[in-house]
């Protein structure tokens, strides 16, 4: 038997109705932010990715799924959705059309690493990503769009991460720092961070082998190597999360894992339920050079991912997944070949019309027909055989109240959008109601 990939999942119905909920509701949350989509390809050439030797993140070293196709053309499987979004940016000129472009995708991504609950080799992000402008209100406005998803989805004790990495003079100061500091122990180093010293040292920061020793805890800050300019970005992202009252803590110790970032970084986090301390629900931050070190116009940008498993774990795991209302209206039980297709017909001119209907294609016994109606959890049962037929009759059934009737073939959808109707009414009248009280 072939099996799926290790690292891959099938997403079968039942639970990919909770997907598709949870994508409407982001479409909709980056509407009100005036965001707009874009779809860009699953694989891209691959030195969008590769494009830095001194790029020590292990997304970049170690997790990337690498080919050639015929053509002899290196190519890679997107392990993010940022630089892609930044490569159609500059391919489509998308600056030339208007000063700010406000973009989200979703879909999947792909990175070699150990499967773990909510991250498998293939998984799917939702991101955003804002261009044209240096503003820090847009960083905090990109941070109030991800909390606002977040605490409409029902995720609680919601907080912001935050810390910033400064302009180039003062990321390049504070490296110089980090390597005479570390330094010192290079010698009681990981051989990641050893590699780090050299290409990367922000990275150390960022070590989940020796991240909890003593002298990781007393490493300098940044925030006392920051230029006066980048000290006053921070203050206004900070002071305009504090106006939204966004909850947020700085973390000084907070990198992020990719080598682009400059100024604002940040980790949304929630109190989420057998997470323990890795409840960290998107992340993102503002990329100034990203754009330009691929040749695109100098254009500043500010951005954030989720991991969509991740935060549907998160959701399962407190309760908080989406309601899905399963119903249809309407299913056909049909005795007889003539009965079937003229089942068939009137389910079409049902469907038409935007009614929910399902037909047993089987030609099982009534007994298994009525079961399988029950399972399908539908409004209406209509039996439809030769007697009722030759009269151009059916008999319905109300699901709801039991109740049941013999109208015409021609009047089911007028039938069953008049009960639809009424139920609507009805509860309309009933919030008004309560509303007055």
């Amino acid at each position: 038997m072939i099996t799926r990939p290790r690292g891959t999942q099938d997403i079968l119905p039942g639970e990919v109705e909770y997907w598709q909920k949870i994508e409407d509701y982001l479409r909709k949350i980056c509407a009100l932010y005036n965001y707009k989509e874009i779809r860009t390809p699953i694989f891209e050439s691959g030195n969008l990715f590769h494009r830095d030797q001194n790029d020590s993140s292990d997304m970049v070293t170690k997790e990337t799924y690498d080919f050639k196709d015929r053509g002899d053309r290196d190519l890679t499987l997107r392990p993010e959705g940022t630089a892609g979004a930044a490569r159609a940016y500059i391919e489509n000129k998308l600056y030339a059309e208007n000063p700010i472009n406000k973009l989200y995708y979703m879909g999947p991504i792909f990175r070699y690493e150990r499967p773990s609950q909510g991250r498998q080799r293939q998984f799917h992000q939702f991101g955003v990503e804002a261009y044209g402008s240096n503003d820090p209100l847009l960083d905090a406005e990109v941070i109030a769009l991800a909390t606002t998803a977040i605490k409409g989805l029902g995720l609680t004790g919601v907080k912001v991460k935050i810390n910033t990495l400064g302009d180039e003079a003062s990321r390049k100061k504070y490296k110089d720092v980090l390597v005479d500091y570390f330094t010192q122990y290079k010698d009681d180093l990981c051989e990641d961070c050893k590699n780090r010293l050299v290409k990367n040292p922000l990275r150390i920061l960022d070590c989940k082998v020796d991240g909890d020793k003593e002298y990781f805890k007393k490493a300098p800050v940044i925030t006392d190597y920051l230029s006066d300019e980048s000290k006053e970005h921070f203050k206004k992202v900070i002071d305009a999360l504090t106006d939204m009252g966004i909850d947020y803590e700085i973390d000084p110790t907070l990198v992020r894992g990719l080598d682009y970032y400059t100024y604002t970084v940040f980790e949304i986090v929630a109190n989420i339920k057998d997470f323990g301390a890795a409840n960290t629900i998107c992340a993102g931050g503002r990329y100034n050079k990203l754009v330009s070190d691929l040749e695109g116009p100098e254009t500043p940008a500010v951005g954030l991912a989720f991991g969509m498993e991740r935060l549907l774990l998160a959701l399962k795991s407190e309760g908080k997944l989406p309601r899905i209302n399963n119903q249809s209206h309407i299913y056909f039980i049909a005795l007889g070949e003539k009965a079937r297709a003229t089942s068939l017909r009137i389910m079409n001119m049902c469907r038409f019309g935007g009614l929910k209907c399902d037909l047993d294609y089987t030609g099982g016994s009534l007994k298994s027909q009525f079961k399988k109606a029950d399972k399908n959890n539908a409004m209406f049962t209509c039996i439809l055989g030769d007697s009722e037929l030759e009269n151009m009759q059916i008999n319905i059934k109300n699901n709801e109240t039991d109740e049941q009737e013999t109208i015409s073939l021609n009047d089911v959808y007028p039938y069953v959008v008049k009960y639809i109707q009424s139920k609507t009414q009805s509860k309309c009248k009933g919030c008004a109601e309560n509303k007055e009280n």
